[in-house]
């Protein structure tokens, strides 16, 4: 069964830190992409950042320089390290992926950036 697990969210100060983590099960890790998302207060869900099977990385204009995504295959883990975070940043984060066909994301961790 897949199942992709995400953690590291919290409350954080404008201008702060953090780093999300997605634990990945049930397939093949290093041979996918992994993605993260994330999606505000009655908005749609927003595409944040992309890692390839090979590790090349691509970030949404709205996070570029801010954010980076990495991943330890070792791990079966994903991460997003957030710096400079805005209120805009709040969101419920979810890490995805595309397996075996299906679109697969996790049960989101909770950003939020409030002072």
């Amino acid at each position: 069964e897949v199942q992709l697990m995400e953690s590291g969210g919290g409350l954080v100060q404008p201008g702060g830190s953090l780093r999300l983590s997605c634990s990945a099960s049930g397939f093949s890790f290093s041979r996918y992409y992994m993605s993260w998302a994330r999606q505000a207060p009655g908005k749609g869900l927003e595409w944040v950042s992309t890692i390839d099977s090979d590790g090349t990385t691509t970030h949404a204009n709205s996070v570029k320089g801010r954010f980076t995504i990495s991943r330890d295959n070792g791990k079966n883990t994903v991460y997003l390290q957030m710096n400079s975070l805005k209120s805009e940043d709040t969101a419920l984060y979810y890490c995805t992926t595309n397996v075996f066909g299906i679109s697969r994301r996790g049960q989101g961790t909770q950003v939020t950036v409030s002072s």
